[in-house]
């Protein structure tokens, strides 16, 4: 059976908006693939290319496909996007600008990080035969840093329903609807919980990163093209007030703002919440694991220094203890 797809030719929004016309119509359990391009929209192929300089503000950058309906869903619901598969491109690279991207900033103590840097990565296939146990490799194109190469390890990086009123950038936009949280949790075996704030959900994603460290610190990973296959279920009548991840072992609560410690403020309480909520665990039972629970974590997935952009958090508590 042929899936629908969005083509990669037509994952070229830079907008979250209600009002762009769907792309696809789906139906519930239905599988569906969304193409995209990497963050740069393909001007990157070499260690010789550099960003573009942008001509709007925020920039045209982080292409989205989509949206896409999936019939069923209503306003006021809660969206179920399966991830299914990530199939990402052979190669990918990072870069930064002048003063490192902002975060070092002039005066640093290494003036070489000063200059506007590309870095491409090779990706390498497994012991399948295919990316899906493939590494990244450090050095292929660059002899003077060592020999390493680490496990790919990919993930959507903009993912969102559509915005209720307003129009959100697919690189600035974050939110209950989710955005560019650029969390790398959100991988195959995730289900991604958003709210509907209009019939259909209309669903966007692109960004995809082949792997990514904690924070994102100067603000670009490994930034790949891939091919996406979700599938999508549906909450009726369930509000929810920032995204949520349920992983095959853990629930984890996502939000993003700033200051950092506000972040984590709000994810940790929304964690209780849905675990009294959804899991009929009683209030003081909650407290205690977000407090005293060796097994709690708070993930810092984005935090980077980076015009509007907000701190991406995310509280987690293993399924075991519901």
């Amino acid at each position: 059976m042929t899936l629908q797809r969005v083509t990669r030719d037509r994952a070229v929004y830079f907008e979250l908006d209600s009002r762009i016309p769907p792309a696809l119509i789906v139906q519930l359990g239905e599988s569906f693939v969304i193409e995209s391009n990497d963050a740069a929209n393909g001007c990157i192929s070499d260690p010789l290319a550099q960003l573009p300089d942008p001509k709007r503000t925020p920039p045209e950058l982080n292409p989205v496909g989509g949206p896409v309906f999936v019939d069923g869903v209503r306003r006021g619901d809660v969206l179920v996007v399966n991830v299914e598969q990530i199939v990402v491109g052979e190669q990918g690279f990072t870069c930064w600008g002048s003063n490192a991207g902002g975060v070092l900033g002039p005066g640093t103590l290494w003036p070489e990080l000063d200059s506007p840097y590309t870095h491409i990565f090779k990706h390498v296939s497994g012991p399948s035969g295919t990316l899906a146990d493939g590494k990244a490799l450090l050095n292929e194109f660059q002899e003077d840093f060592r020999k390493v190469a680490w496990d790919l390890a990919p993930f959507i990086g903009t993912l969102a329903t559509a915005p209720d009123r307003e129009v959100a950038s697919s690189i600035a936009g974050q939110g209950p609807f989710g955005g560019n949280l650029d969390c790398r949790d959100i991988k195959e075996g995730t289900k991604v919980h958003l709210p509907a704030f209009h019939d259909g959900g209309l669903l966007f994603s692109g960004d995809v990163h082949a792997s990514q460290g904690d924070t994102e610190f100067y603000g670009w990973a490994d930034e790949c093209s891939a091919d996406v296959t979700y599938s999508c279920d549906v909450i009726r009548g369930k509000t929810i007030h920032n995204p949520r991840l349920e992983k095959p072992s853990s629930l984890v609560s996502v939000c993003s703002c700033k200051p950092l410690e506000e972040a984590v403020r709000r994810a940790v309480i929304d964690l209780m919440d849905w675990m009294i909520s959804d899991y009929e665990m009683s209030p003081k039972e909650a407290y205690i694991h977000v407090c005293c629970n060796p097994d709690f974590r708070v993930n810092v997935y984005q935090m980077v220094h980076m015009g509007p952009l907000d701190f991406t958090v995310g509280a987690e508590i293993p399924k075991k203890y519901l």
